[in-house]
């Protein structure tokens, strides 16, 4: 079934789209591929000549031909291979110092050589590229993607050729009304080709993507379901995992799915406190995908939030998909180690990761640390409710995000929006996320971030519509910075949903190493104050499940322009830009050590 949920999806949403483009294959990291990574020449086209004046003179203006003088009287005003170069991944705004504030087209070529194989395919996978791509392999269009923190790849087998290729993407970051995100945030918009690029090898009929699932009311079984690229029966699929003891044969059905059920006995399942991970082998024919699993059931009852049976609090912190030091996008295994390093340095067990899907190295390491993870899809603050491509394009994103991790245990809420003003358009809209998402994946729970909309003599009180379509209640207060300075502690709550609570932020901005009285705004004092008034003020919530406060560390925003503090930063980070700690640091940190002891 799920197989069927999955091409029908893909079909509805992109009937009119090219037909190369595939739905997205999963488990990438662990296939054979060859990486495109390196350097890319690149070209900065601010009125899209390159692409526009191709119509006027197509034989030789449109940049995706890369095209050559033949003759020396031949007018071609462009050369990639004169062209800077840039390492991809990577983003333009810190990598060409003229595009720090850049937001338009860039353009990407990249030559390679690559060696056809008889009876292989041949698919061409980006990670993410912000916002808007357009693909051409050896001057041949192969498709549009808009969105920039999801992957998707096309099927290149026809196109790519035996010896010299060359890979032409325009990428477009200018921010538009129907985008998601739409045209203001607070977050730097990072232009260019920002993950991992690969050519992917697949025989012709291989597993696309699977899903394994604990068996809530009984575990000792495991649910599983692996998809195949084409409506194939009869495909004879092998499913292993050694350390279980399980190996076993199931055959496709008529829609080239293969699903069941695997009896086990003495799993251990994946916490935070002992995160295990199974390997398991998924073999077709000769090529065999394999992958690491963790087991794990996350459930609610009443406002308690239960981890395999038990009831817990997550101990979060928010962080953006930015490098330490100014440096950009984070792209990287090593990224994803040093921003996770500073999580667990806090004390905690669970990230937010705003407010966007991160790369999947962020979300596996995490993973492999023990750390639960909330993912979010950029419906943030006003979208254009009433457009029905936004709202395909909030789907879309939503259903790639979900179809890249629905393997991960760690993740345990989809979240479908943030800071989203009420209305009816918001809410219409804002079900029908909530309703998709839960075809997709009806294991993990739903929540988004919501506002305080009622607060009167010291009394706020939660009043959303939205509440009956989320699993978990989640909501944003900047007590103590945008309201209410230094009121914290006459505060008190009322959330009329019998659901669990998260407070997806709260903090306020200090600039590392200024100091000054705690009534002064961007002191480390002011920040520490504000903390301690906060956490006292939260542990009076009732049903309180977790805290996600806003931010690990200091991040580059547009919006924060206040010079000699915060210089285009947001300054509302637990750590500098640079990693070093704060005062309000060591409040969360003991806070945290002492939820850890109470929830024992």
């Amino acid at each position: 079934m799920k197989r069927i949920i999955t091409a029908l999806t893909f079909s509805a949403l992109f009937s009119a789209s090219f037909a190369q483009e595939i739905p997205q294959l999963g488990n990438v990291l662990n296939r054979e591929k060859t990486s495109l990574n390196g350097a890319w020449n690149y070209i900065v086209d601010v009125q899209e000549e390159g692409y526009y004046d191709y119509r006027m003179n197509p034989t030789s203006w449109g940049f995706f031909l890369n095209a050559k003088p033949q003759r020396p009287e031949d007018l071609i005003e462009y050369d990639f291979d004169k062209a800077p170069q840039m390492t991809i991944p990577s983003d333009w705004n810190t990598k060409d110092e003229k595009l720090f504030f850049y937001e338009g087209t860039v353009w990407f070529k990249k030559s390679f050589n690559y060696t056809k194989k008889q009876g292989k395919r041949a698919i061409l996978y980006f990670g993410a590229v912000n916002y808007e791509s357009y693909v051409y392999l050896n001057g041949k269009k192969l498709g549009r993607h808009e969105g920039g923190f999801t992957a998707f790849n096309y099927d290149v087998t026809d196109f790519i050729k035996d010896g010299e290729n060359f890979v032409i993407v325009k990428v477009d970051n200018k921010r538009k009304a129907q985008n998601v995100p739409t045209q203001i945030f607070d977050w730097w918009n990072y232009g260019g080709i920002t993950r991992d690029v690969y050519i992917i090898e697949t025989d012709e009929v291989f597993v696309e993507n699977y899903n394994f699932d604990l068996n809530k009311a009984n575990k000792n079984q495991i649910f599983f379901s692996v998809n195949l690229n084409k409506k194939t029966a009869g495909k004879n699929v092998e499913i292993s995992i050694p350390e279980l003891k399980i190996k076993q044969t199931f055959s496709s059905d008529r829609n080239g799915v293969i699903s069941g059920v695997l009896n086990v006995k003495n799993l251990t399942l994946w916490s935070d406190e002992n995160p295990k991970l199974y390997g398991v082998e998924i073999k077709l024919g000769t090529a065999v995908l394999k992958d690491e699993i963790g087991f794990r059931t996350i459930e609610t009852e009443g406002k308690k939030l239960l981890l395999n049976g038990k009831p817990i609090f997550l101990r979060g912190i928010c962080l953006h998909e930015e490098k330490p030091n100014g440096g950009g996008r984070a792209n990287s295994v090593e990224d994803a180690k040093q921003l996770l390093s500073w999580v667990k340095e806090l004390g905690c067990n669970f990230v937010r990761l705003a407010h966007y899907p991160h790369n999947e190295y962020m979300v596996r390491e995490a993973e492999r640390q023990g750390i639960l993870v909330w993912s979010e899809i950029p419906v943030y603050w006003t979208i254009a409710w009433e457009n029905p491509g936004t709202l395909l394009n909030a789907k879309r994103q939503l259903s790639d995000m979900i179809a890249r991790d629905q393997n991960r245990a760690n993740v345990i809420i989809w979240s479908i929006a943030n800071e989203t003003p009420h209305g009816q358009a918001r809410e219409t809209f804002l079900s029908q996320l909530s309703e998709y998402a839960k075809s997709l994946d009806s294991t993990r729970l739903i929540s988004m971030a919501m506002e305080v909309t009622s607060a009167a003599n010291y009394h706020n009180k939660l009043q959303d519509n939205m509440n009956k379509y989320v699993d978990v209640i989640s909501f944003n207060q900047y007590i103590g910075w945008y309201r209410d300075v230094n009121d914290a502690p006459k505060m008190t709550w009322e959330i009329p949903y019998n659901k669990p609570v998260i407070i997806s932020e709260f903090g306020g901005g200090a600039k590392y190493g200024y100091h000054g009285e705690k009534n002064q705004r961007w002191t480390e004092e002011f920040q520490e104050n504000l903390y301690k008034e906060n956490v006292a003020m939260l542990d009076k919530i009732d049903g309180l499940a977790g805290t996600t406060p806003w931010i690990l560390k200091d991040f580059r925003s547009p919006r924060r322009v206040l010079n000699g503090i915060q210089d285009y930063y947001n300054m509302k980070g637990l750590f500098s830009d640079k990693g070093e700690k704060k005062k309000s640091f060591y409040i969360m940190k003991d806070w945290y050590e002492k939820k850890k002891q109470d929830w024992r």
